[in-house]
């Protein structure tokens, strides 16, 4: 089977990418860990917040859990782009530039690899929610769509650090975009309470809130009564922020290139 060139260089890129990813032993552990670390300190701590009145979804940790894996993909992808500074400092962006490689698939194969490590990541984190007590009544079905939209989330936030990386090129102005933009929206969102609990001017804003959009999609996929239609919208809302995204790490991957 002959796959098209697009495909078949960026999964070239991304297996380059995973190589270059497994030769650092320590960040696997660290970027493995840190999110561990967060699941079980934050339902620990937090735990009494499913005794305040009004709170629904049974245990706090039954509800945070899907918070955590969100949040998680949603900082794997916005701290993308500072492997973009990597090879733009090593000169690797420009060397693939002069080569036959499809434009495209430096990008898309940055994404994939981004992908591959976020399902990783988000199973691990579910298997150890499991271990320690968590309930996901959605079943198969919930944990796939969970795991399809922290996947979402660290794609669209992957493109856009991609994008800044390229345009911004230093690694002290990424890191506080990165910082400035994921903070916020990770408080304006349900990842650690729910909506009605949150000051109203919080629960509108979270409206708007892509890292929102994904959490209430997964949370409510592996609910024991699941809102499909809710659920899809939201999806819905998270794959049109993903395409745009991507339009906008693709401009500035194009910026780039009219600069050199």
């Amino acid at each position: 089977m002959t796959f098209p060139p697009l495909l078949r260089e960026s999964w070239s890129m991304t297996v380059r990418d995973l190589r270059n990813l497994v030769r650092q032993p320590w960040w696997i552990a660290i970027s493995l860990a840190q999110p561990l670390v967060y699941l079980l300190l934050y339902s620990a701590l937090f735990r009494k917040v499913a005794e305040i009145p009004g709170f629904r979804g049974g245990s706090y940790l039954d509800f945070v859990v899907p918070g955590i894996v969100i949040m998680t993909a949603m900082f794997s992808g916005g701290w993308a782009g500072m492997g973009v500074i990597n090879d733009l400092e090593r000169g690797v962006i420009d060397r693939f530039l002069v080569t036959p490689v499809h434009r495209g698939a430096i990008v898309t194969g940055r994404l994939m690899q981004l992908v591959i490590v976020t399902v990783i990541q988000s199973l691990i984190l579910i298997g150890l929610a499991l271990a320690i007590g968590a309930d996901f009544p959605g079943g198969v079905q919930g944990v796939v769509v969970l795991v399809a939209a922290a996947a979402m989330l660290a794609t669209a936030f992957g493109a856009l650090s991609t994008g800044l990386a390229l345009v911004l090129r230093q690694e002290e102005s990424v890191i506080g975009a990165v910082q400035f933009l994921l903070l916020p929206l990770m408080f304006l969102s349900t990842v650690f309470m729910q909506r009605e609990l949150m000051p109203g001017w919080i629960q509108t804003l979270s409206g708007f809130n892509p890292a929102d959009w994904a959490t209430q999609a997964g949370r409510g996929a592996v609910a024991a009564h699941a809102d499909w239609g809710a659920v899809g919208s939201h999806a819905g809302y998270l794959l049109a922020f993903a395409l745009v995204a991507a339009w906008l790490g693709t401009r500035g991957f194009r910026s780039y290139q009219r600069s050199v």
